[in-house]
Parts: structure tokens; sequence; C-alpha cells
């Protein structure tokens, strides 16, 4: 029989627990009232909109397809399961397998290729995706080649070569990218190149490069190849293939046949230079003032087209071509931010620019040097730096040098650093006078016409002198 301590105890545990739920039902009551009254609030707030306005609202937000012009797709499968329950270390080559797909993926981050999916041991690249370019078609070859080297490295104790062999097809083209969401493959593809590279890969001899006619025409000055056959493509006819067995001789180090060397690099770097042009160009178009009526984006078209055209006349090589195309492309960027010292900080932006590509620091150093020397006057130290000043100075000697003088004297009266338009005719006559193509080539192009320009100069400056006389008489 329970004792009256007992009782006494089991009442007082009882009164505990009943005042420990009574404080968590006035909680509950609390929160209760708190959730309410924000319920109200969001139903006040949904009164403004209409069932379908809400409707509308909550559904997932679109994913806009971003359409690629040109993308590298590289499919790669891997070959040798037929045989692996022959090999005496079965477990090592799939060991050795997982390594293998590390470093393809290392060798596609190395070249800025997008890994878009794996399924088993098939694999599918894309170039041009990361970041949009014309040279991702070289890109995705040579990192085809580097995975093949891979490949062949990739042996265990006891054989004599490797067992895994590797089919690669690669197509460029448009492709279609879905956006995923994810950081790793942002991009879902599709598309008739997908397709392409996919049936390339699979139509390749295991241990080759299978390129489609497409990829040839674009890498074909950097690769050996060979063409070996043909492949029906819908509303296409037959496609050639071609299989890239590795780079020019003459490309590559002497050391090494798998190194590209410097005549491979600046091969490259030329094809590169068309997107830093059209990076730098679209800078200028929205940075440049409005009122800058010479400096402008056709005066930096002018200097880099002609910059190229005296180069080769002169017999540069292909690196000073483009060290100079570069320095012309940069050379007045600067007055985006100042226009006297537009030199100065033009060769900042370039050196700024140029460290996200493949420059030396020689290379950079040698390209502001020479937007440096287009300071005015010219005072040019070297070949280069005589081009570039003959190709800034061009337009004395062109037929249309009144009119495009008359657009630099428009532009420094604005900034009030000119006085009359005799006044400016005057300085011109006597700097053209004086003035001196430095090349060859711009002496045999300009300096007959240059003659002319002076002439027109005289003659107008002479019809001002009459007209003042009559009006001073008058």
């Amino acid at each position: 029989m329970e004792s009256i301590e007992d009782y006494i105890l089991r009442i007082t545990r009882l009164a505990n627990r009943n005042k420990e739920l009574n404080e968590q039902l006035q909680d509950l009551v609390g929160r209760y009232e708190l959730i309410q009254h924000q319920n109200e609030k969001y139903l006040n707030l949904l009164s403004k909109y209409s069932y379908e306005e809400i409707e509308e609202r909550l559904k997932p937000p679109k994913r806009r397809v971003k359409r690629f012009r040109m993308a590298s797709i590289l499919f790669a499968s891997v070959h040798g399961f037929d045989r692996l329950h022959t090999h005496h270390n079965p477990q090592g080559l799939i060991d050795a397998l997982d390594e293998l797909h590390l470093l393809m993926d290392d060798i596609a981050k190395k070249y800025n290729i997008l890994r878009v999916k794996i399924i088993g041991d098939t694999f599918l690249y894309a170039g041009g995706i990361l970041e949009e370019n014309r040279t991702n078609p070289i890109d995705v070859v040579i990192a085809a080649l580097e995975m093949q080297q891979a490949v062949a490295k990739c042996t265990i104790n006891g054989d004599k070569e490797a067992f895994w062999k590797l089919s690669i097809g690669i197509h460029t083209g448009p492709v279609l990218g879905e956006p995923t969401g994810k950081k790793g493959s942002p991009f879902k593809l599709t598309g008739e190149s997908v397709n392409i590279a996919s049936r390339l890969g699979m139509a390749c001899q295991q241990g080759k490069i299978n390129l489609s006619v497409m990829t040839y025409e674009l890498v074909k000055e950097f690769f050996s190849m060979s063409h070996w056959g043909c492949m029906p493509v819908k509303y296409k006819g037959m496609l050639d293939m071609f299989y890239a067995d590795g780079i020019l001789t003459e490309l590559t180090e002497e050391e090494d046949r798998n190194l590209p060397n410097k005549s491979f690099n600046t091969k490259y770097a030329l094809i590169q230079f068309m997107d830093i042009q059209e990076e730098l160009l679209d800078l200028l178009e929205q940075k440049l003032p409005e009122n800058l009526y010479y400096h402008n984006v056709k005066h930096t078209i002018d200097v880099t087209t002609e910059v190229e055209l005296i180069g080769w006349a002169e017999k540069l090589s292909e690196e000073d071509i483009l060290l100079l195309k570069v320095a012309a492309l940069f050379h007045d960027s600067g007055h985006i931010i100042d226009y006297k010292k537009h030199e100065e900080y033009g060769a900042k932006i370039a050196k700024e620019t140029l460290m996200h590509y493949n420059y030396t620091q020689d290379q950079i150093d040698t390209i502001c040097r020479l937007i440096m020397s287009t300071q005015f006057p010219p005072e040019p130290k070297d070949e280069l730096e005589q081009v570039i000043c003959d190709s800034d100075l061009d337009y004395l000697g062109r037929s249309d040098f009144i009119p495009v003088s008359n657009t630099l004297y428009k532009e420094l009266k604005e900034r009030e650093m000119i006085g009359t338009i005799d006044e400016w005719n005057l300085k011109q006559l006597h700097f053209i006078e004086k003035h001196q193509y430095f090349t060859e080539t711009a002496r045999n192009l300009r300096e007959v016409n240059k003659q002319s320009q002076i002439d027109r100069l005289k003659k107008i400056l002479e019809e001002t002198k009459k007209t003042n006389d009559v009006k001073s008489s008058n």
C-alpha cells in the first residue's frame, strides 16, 4: 500500500508536470497568435493579386537556352573491358583507369574545356563554352593529344604497353546549352554537333583522334593530319574524316616533339588576337567619350590594319607583327581614362588585359614600349617603333587627309587645345613639311601623296588670306 510520503511525492510530480504543460500551452498559444497575425498580413498582400498572377509568380523561373556559335565537342570512350578478364591484375587495371579519368579532367581544365558529362567510361567535353573564343578547336585537339599520351603512360607492372585504349571524336560547330544550375556541369549541351562528335568517336580506331572536316579546316595549320574516310551525315551528305597524328614538326620543341614551340604559340596568339580585338573594341565603343572625332574606334582599326600591312612589307617576323598589332589595338585605349596621358594609360590597360592571355613578360614589355612610342612628336628608337609611328600618322599621306585633319581639329577645339581653323592649318603645314616617314614601305606608299597634301594646305591658306584681305579692304 502506498505510503503518505509516496503519495505526496507523486502529487508533487504531477503538479510540476501540469505546470510545465501549462507553460508549453501558453507558448503554443502565443506562437499561434503570431502565426495567425502573419497569415492575415500575407492574405492582405495576396488580395492585391489575382489568382492568375499568383499562379504565374509561383511558376519556377525559365532557364534560357544559350546558343554557342562555335564550340568544339570531344567525345571519348575507353576500350579494353572485353579483355579485362584475361589480364593478370584486373584490379590494378581498374585503379589505373580511375587515375586516367582524373588525368583527363585535369587536361581539360588546363585548356579551359568543360566536362559536360560522363556515362560509365564514355566522356563528353566541350571547348568554347566556359569562354567563347576562336581558339577552342586548337585547344580541344591538343587536349586530345595529351589525353592519348596519358593513356599510353597508363601501364602497370608486367605490361609492355598500355592496356586501355582511347578513341576520340572531335567536331566543331554550333550547340545549344541549357543551364543546369550545377557548378561542376553548368550546361546541358544539345544539337547536331554533339551527335556528330559522338559518331566520330564511335567510328574511330582505338588509340586515334578522329576529326570532322569542320575541325580539320580550323586546325590544319597546327597539326599533322591524314584523311582516312567519310561518314554519312543527315542533311550534310558525306562528311570527310581526318586522323590527328600530332603537332606539326616545325611547331614543336626539338627535345620533345609533343611540346609546342614559340612558333606554335605565335600562330595561336594571332588567332587569339581576334578575340582580344573584339573584347577591346566593344570596350572602346562603350567607354570612349563621344567627342573623340579622330581618336575613335575607326582610328584604332586603321592603325591596327596599317601596322600589319607595313610589317609584312618590311619582312618582319610573325611575332613582331603580332606585337605590333596588339600595341596598335591598345595604343589609344587610354582615352577612356585621360586625354593627355592616354599612351600611359593605354599601356596600363594592355598590361592588365594581356596578363590573362599567354603573353610572356618580355612580350608585354615590348607592347607597352611600342604604345609609349606613339607619343607626339614621334621619335622611334627601333624598327618596330618606326612601323607603329608611321601607321599612327598614316593619314598625313592619304587622299582623305583634309577631312581627317578636320576631325582632329574639332576634337582639339572642344578641349580648348587649339585656336582658329587657320591656325590649325598653318600648324599642320609646318608639321607635315618637317615630317618624314621612317620605313621604306610608308615612304613608297605615302610620301608622294603627302606632298600633294602640302600643296592643298598652302592653297587653302592662300585662299583664306585673300578672303581676309578683301574683307579688311572693305
